[in-house]
């Protein structure tokens, strides 16, 4: 019985592959500047034109842009991975912020749990460094702003779940989650003791995943995605009551004129 020869892999496709699996894991960000061609061979221990090669080929596949004169980029248009028109609508349209919500507690609660079970050292460091940043940040003053540092938690914790498929889901959606955060602490900051209680059950998560309680923090992120979810409902319900009550007095002048 004869076999067909095995093919050795070409040492550029080697590289190319393990500049892929980084980009898909994270190491390598979208828009990241790539180490400079000497160092990153010698780090992969690899000849200089056989990386040159599979950057070449990167490249071509669109993942990888060169700058004259500024070195070798990540492409910046990784990071919109979800560049369906339904979703450009999505963003422009407040009313389904509810919907985001259910969607963000869904991805987000299985992130937690896998980040408790799979978060490693340097992991748990970006995650405290990330909710100092919130907790110390703004203290409510700037919404936007907020918004940014809380959905960098929010990322920081998809990438401690080592899933690529969780982790490039939310960053695909990341413009989105910025959008509906921002909009849902305009809201909530308005009744006070809110950013009190949002920092409580971050600090709640956080520490669930940082002590490796994996269904503990499931439960920390589905009941913070619940509490926003009732802060916005009850807002819409008053704003209910208040075009009414405009409408009637509106009724009730012209009845009298």
């Amino acid at each position: 019985m004869s076999y067909p020869p095995l093919r050795q892999q070409r040492l550029a496709d080697v590289i190319t592959e393990r500049l892929e699996a980084m980009m898909l894991e994270g190491s390598l960000k979208p828009g990241q500047r790539l180490p400079p061609e000497r160092e990153l061979a010698e780090r992969f221990g690899v000849s200089r034109p056989s990386l040159r090669e599979a950057i070449q080929k990167l490249a071509a596949r669109g993942l990888l842009t060169s700058r004259q004169g500024g070195g070798t980029f990540v492409n910046d248009d990784l990071s919109n991975g979800y560049t369906d028109p339904l979703l450009e609508m999505l963003s422009r349209h407040d009313e389904f912020n509810l919907d985001l919500l259910e969607f963000r507690d869904a991805m987000e609660g299985i992130s937690a749990y896998y980040a408790a079970l799979r978060s490693t050292p340097a992991d748990k460091s970006v995650l405290i460094q990330r909710f100092e940043e919130l907790d110390g940040g703004f203290a409510g003053a700037d919404p936007i702003q907020e918004a940014k540092l809380d959905a960098a938690f929010h990322l920081a914790i998809a990438e401690a779940a080592h899933n690529v498929l969780l982790l490039h889901t939310i960053r695909g959606i990341f413009h989105l989650l910025e959008k509906s955060i921002v909009n849902n602490l305009a809201h909530l900051f308005a009744k006070e003791g809110s950013r009190s209680q949002l920092m409580q059950q971050h600090r709640a998560l956080l520490n669930a995943i940082l002590e490796g309680r994996a269904e503990d923090a499931r439960a920390r992120a589905h009941e913070h995605l619940v509490f926003v979810e009732e802060g916005l409902l009850e807002m819409a319900r008053a704003e209910t009551r208040a075009q009414r009550a405009l409408r009637r007095a509106q009724g009730s002048s012209k009845t009298t004129a």
